[in-house]
């Protein structure tokens, strides 16, 4: 067994942007101090959040060295290879394939869907005995995860025999005998997880990225193999069973042993999947089910190319292996296995708790709950259920920190000690202290005490120094100084750009008093900086560029308190 599960996440390189929480079919995502980890109790191991994470953390288990070890220390090592190869590997002849693969140090290469057809035929024999059953197929074994976990009432419907995978080993060892090393080429992570499980029978399950990464590591070209006598497939080539990876290929296998009353469906991708059990209950009869995790079969598998499209992949597959199936053969090897439950964990949440957490968040009324997802679930309840949970963080929920950074943004620039405003490209007010509305005149304090903050205001009409703003919104992100004379005040004015060509702040200072004690002012300052600054970083860390900005007008409210003092006119003590 191997210790590190087969997905799982470089904690340095998450990013907390939660798209493999919104992604993940089954949110199997912990948040914890901004970083998203996988839960493997929950996982399906789909790989859904592997493709989906846009720098990279969230991580396939590198089993490389491992197929390497075997490979020189076992005389006898057969590789595995997924019908998908031929979707996967356009235009190179299987031949050549078989061949670049023995040059790896194999003894020799056989199709898994050797095993498809040993499963086939295992199923069609079991709806043969009691056709009125529901059988599930076995052969995707994250569909089986899903079932074993979230479904667990189908789980006595899973037919009761072994993956393709599985069941190919198991016929390999027969053959070459149970010394023999198995290592698995496909495009599916979820394999890793059968070689963890069952170990006796598949010692390595590799994708498609890790051979394609081995062959360049050789100097391998698939493509420009010699020919050659030792090209062929052990112990025989596949028939039926290489249609497996397609959306239905596995039904269309069974179907072919004509059972009577016996329907015939498939399905794939989890979300269908999951709606394809749900109403399933005991009245249904006569039915057999392929689930396939992966939209359109495993040729789209989480570790498969992305050059073309699903129809062009099937093409490439029934090229291989044109017509109809025949009849499945019974199975010559044993394939049963038996199927344990282990459901996920569930919590029963009172309304009342849901309501405690929403609180967490900001939500106190019907209004509140956004169902935005931007957090990552698809409502403001199942954010609340992951707190209680300990899946999530209050900081994930986007409308909530934007609030909170408005809130305290707003709540320091009222607290200031310098008149502070910020305008629009437009010259619109966006928000302004009471100290400003006040050093504007009379007029402007009205205005402010019936709508605080101004918000929407010309600044042209309200302050003579709108042109400044203009400059400092045009100009080249360099802070504007003047001393104005605004009615019988002398204003220290400093006006900077916060968002180019966008948005402009503006700090106002009172110098006509010079006897106002300069420390005191700075003290004050620096009093309600300290109570605040470490809030608003920790928003800024959060959020970004909304509370940089917020930083930024701190910053310069900062730095126009150090600027030089006002001279004392001749005769001043």
């Amino acid at each position: 067994m191997n210790g590190q599960m087969p997905i799982f996440t470089e904690k340095t390189r998450c990013q907390d942007c939660y798209k493999c929480v919104r992604q993940c079919p089954v949110k199997a995502i912990r948040v914890q101090e901004g970083s998203a980890a996988v839960i493997p109790e929950r996982c399906v191991f789909c790989g859904t959040c592997v493709n989906v994470c846009p720098v990279g953390a969230k991580k396939v288990r590198d089993d490389l060295y491992r197929a390497k070890f075997l490979v020189k220390r076992r005389p006898v090592v057969i590789a595995s290879l997924a019908p998908s190869f031929a979707a996967e590997f356009p235009g190179i002849p299987a031949a050549n394939l078989v061949r670049a693969i023995k040059a790896l140090g194999f003894t020799g290469v056989s199709e898994t869907a050797l095993g498809a057809q040993q499963v086939t035929g295992a199923c069609a024999g079991a709806l043969a005995r009691d056709p009125d059953a529901v059988m599930i197929s076995s052969a995707c074994p994250t569909a089986v995860e899903l079932i074993r976990k979230y479904h667990p009432q189908h789980l006595d419907r899973i037919t009761p025999f072994l993956s393709p995978l599985l069941a190919h080993c198991r016929l390999l060892r027969r053959t070459f005998g149970e010394d023999a090393g198995v290592v698995f080429f496909g495009p599916c992570i979820s394999k890793k997880l059968e070689a963890d499980r069952f170990p006796h029978l598949l010692d390595v399950a590799l994708t498609f990225t890790e051979l394609r990464r081995w062959f360049e590591e050789r100097g391998i070209d698939p493509a420009a193999m010699a020919e050659g006598d030792d090209g062929a497939f052990v112990p025989e080539a596949a028939a039926a069973g290489a249609l497996y990876p397609m959306d239905g290929g596995m039904a269309r296998g069974v179907r072919a042993a004509g059972i009577d009353g016996v329907r015939y469906m498939a399905f794939s991708g989890i979300h269908y999947s999951e709606d394809a059990l749900r109403g399933l209950d005991e009245g249904a009869r006569g039915l057999f089910m392929e689930l396939l995790a992966c939209e359109g079969g495993c040729v789209n598998g989480p570790q498969a190319s992305r050059t073309c499209g699903t129809a062009v992949k099937w093409m490439r597959v029934l090229d291989r292996h044109p017509g109809e199936p025949v009849a499945p053969e019974p199975p010559e090897v044993d394939l049963a296995v038996p199927w344990i439950h282990e459901p996920v964990p569930t919590r029963t949440h009172t309304p009342a708790e849901i309501r405690q957490a929403l609180r967490q968040v900001g939500k106190t009324t019907p209004e509140d709950l956004l169902n935005c997802g931007g957090c990552g679930y698809d409502a403001c309840e199942a954010l609340a259920a992951a707190l209680l949970d300990g899946r999530a963080e209050p900081g994930m929920c986007v409308s909530h920190m934007r609030k909170l950074a408005m809130n305290k943004a707003n709540a320091l620039i009222r607290a200031m000690p310098s008149g502070v405003v910020i305008a629009d490209e437009n010259l619109s007010i966006i928000e302004c202290n009471q100290l400003f509305a006040e050093l504007m005149g009379p007029e402007c304090a009205l205005i402010y005490e019936a709508k605080p903050g101004m918000e929407g205001a010309s600044l042209a009409k309200v302050a003579p120094f709108s042109r400044l703003f203009r400059e400092a919104l045009e100009g080249n992100g360099e802070p504007i100084r003047k001393d104005l004379r605004v009615g019988d005040r002398i204003i220290r004015l400093m006006v900077f750009p916060i968002e180019s060509g966008r948005m402009a702040g503006g700090i106002l200072q009172d110098i006509t008093e010079p006897a106002v004690e300069r420390e005191q002012i700075i003290q004050k300052t620096q009093d309600v900086i300290r109570k605040n600054v470490t809030t608003v970083q920790q928003i800024a860390y959060l959020l970004g560029e909304n509370a940089a900005e917020t930083e930024l007008i701190l910053g310069s409210i900062v730095e126009s308190f150090q600027l030089p003092p006002v001279r004392k006119r001749e005769g001043e003590r």
